[in-house]
């Protein structure tokens, strides 16, 4: 199981002699991949309307500057050797297709290697009627025949595509990614729109267990949907235990109450019970989990982050 963390790309800790440090400190301690996420633009943080927390709000609001994903992931590769950089995940209607592979693409060269993509279709309106070129309404279909078209101009020498939102021929791609035959795909969300999608092309599924919608907060309730993605990936003609399962983690080792099924939450209470949580999740095949440290505070970020390493990553 592989083990990560997510590198804040707004806020306080964005500066980037923080960002070079938290990246570099996270490479030293054994972390296998970081995380960046991908917003442009956000409305005001204190309006609930965020899917992944119980009040819809926000868990900190970031004032102050906010990094381009592809930019920022590119800038950390430069200055770190070996960590994995995860899109966690990239909002794909929100480039071009054509444009959005090329980066991708040059940013795998530039790493030597070390992109996974993180797949997501949108969820904030404003922000993504604001910067895409194509309808809110359709940014599931949208999604899909980007993804389509990524992986016909990574793996292809004469790409051709004629589809509704994307056209592409006669002319030449290059580079191609390093990784063959493309960067990993980790799809997340966790609709069923969403998993049908990893279902389908997916490497890994990526899903955040707090969606109030799609609860995966608990075992039971992440075993659920584990079967299910077998489920859909056996109906899209694909070995059912071909797409990895990557787990969020945005809170850890914190008292918290039993989730609405009656059961624990997933990764609360003592460093202990955190530990069990690892192994039941490796038993039903998850194959990645990534931790949040990020606060607000750079000094205690790291802090925490050594904390973890001997209290978690020297005992799993």
């Amino acid at each position: 199981m592989r083990i990560g963390f997510n590198l804040p790309v707004s806020g306080p800790m964005a500066a980037p002699k923080t960002m070079v440090r938290i990246a570099r400190l996270g490479e030293q301690l054994g972390f296998d991949y970081l995380t960046l996420t991908d917003h442009l633009v956000l409305p005001d943080t204190s309006v609930p309307g965020y899917p992944y927390s119980e009040s819809g709000s926000f868990y900190s609001p970031d004032p102050g500057h906010r990094h381009e994903q592809l930019i920022a992931a590119t800038y950390v590769a430069a200055r770190t050797e070996r960590i994995r950089l995860v899109l966690a995940v990239m909002v794909v209607p929100h480039r071009p297709a054509v444009l959005a592979a090329k980066m991708l693409s040059t940013l795998d060269v530039l790493s030597g290697g070390r992109l996974t993509v993180g797949i997501g279709a949108g969820w904030l309106q404003p922000e993504l009627e604001a910067v895409a070129m194509t309808p809110f309404a359709e940014r599931g279909a949208v999604t899909d025949e980007y993804l389509d078209a990524f992986r016909t101009l990574w793996t292809e020498e004469k790409p051709l595509i004629e589809g509704k939102y994307v056209r592409y021929k006669d002319l030449v791609f290059d580079p191609k990614p390093v990784q063959k035959p493309h960067p990993p795909l980790w799809i997340g969300g966790e609709s069923g729109p969403s998993m049908r999608r990893a279902a389908r092309l997916g490497d890994a599924w990526y899903p955040i267990g707090s969606n109030n919608a799609h609860l995966l907060d608990t075992l039971p309730r992440l075993e659920a949907g584990i079967a299910r993605l077998r489920k859909l990936t056996a109906a899209a003609g694909r070995d059912p235990d071909a797409v990895g399962v990557v787990y969020r983690v945005k809170r850890h080792g914190q008292a918290a109450p039993p989730a609405t099924d009656g059961n624990r939450r997933l990764f609360t209470g003592s460093i202990d019970l955190v530990l069990q949580d690892i192994a039941a999740l490796r038993r039903i095949g998850v194959t990645a989990l990534d931790f949040d440290f990020e606060g607000r505070d750079a000094d205690r970020a790291a802090a925490e982050m050594e904390r973890f390493k001997a209290e978690v990553l020297d005992r799993v």
